[in-house]
């Protein structure tokens, strides 16, 4: 595949991953990378904005959700490529473990559709995800597992 890019260094962004029960919130993305699969919600973390803050803020933008941040699970590559395989952008997702205080999911932003999804349905094809998408949602719910209440 070509690797050329409009912006060669890689992008920082953001995805927060809420777990709830035995349930993980997801939104089924507008845009690029990954437009219509279902993935955390997130995105890119604005210049002098800190990690946890632009985490917050994207979770509250895409899904009107409230939770606290806990920690960071895991960093991940994301490549976003035009149809003849050209890289347009790479962004290194970094994934924040948060604890759900309040709200009910609803799409806005470039979210086309937010909602509570069981973690067992993450294994079993039903939906269309986003890569990484279910080992990431395992690794948070063995945190949330071992987290103190």
């Amino acid at each position: 595949m070509p690797y050329q890019s409009t912006d060669p260094r890689p992008i920082p962004a953001t995805i927060a991953v809420v777990v709830r029960d035995t349930q993980v919130l997801l939104v089924r993305r507008a845009n690029p990378p990954d437009a219509g699969l279902w993935g955390f919600p997130g995105g890119k973390i604005d210049q002098g904005e800190p990690l946890f803050d632009a985490a917050i803020r994207e979770l509250a933008e895409e899904t009107g959700v409230s939770a606290d941040p806990l920690r960071v699970i895991t960093a991940l590559d994301a490549f976003d490529h035009d149809g003849t395989g050209t890289l347009r952008r790479h962004f290194i997702l970094i994934a924040v473990l948060f604890r759900w205080i309040a709200g009910v999911p609803v799409a806005a932003d470039d979210a086309l559709e937010a909602r509570w999804i069981d973690l067992a349905a993450l294994t079993d094809g039903s939906l269309a995800l986003s890569r990484d998408v279910g080992a990431v949602a395992d690794q948070a719910a063995a945190l949330m597992a071992g987290a103190p209440t």
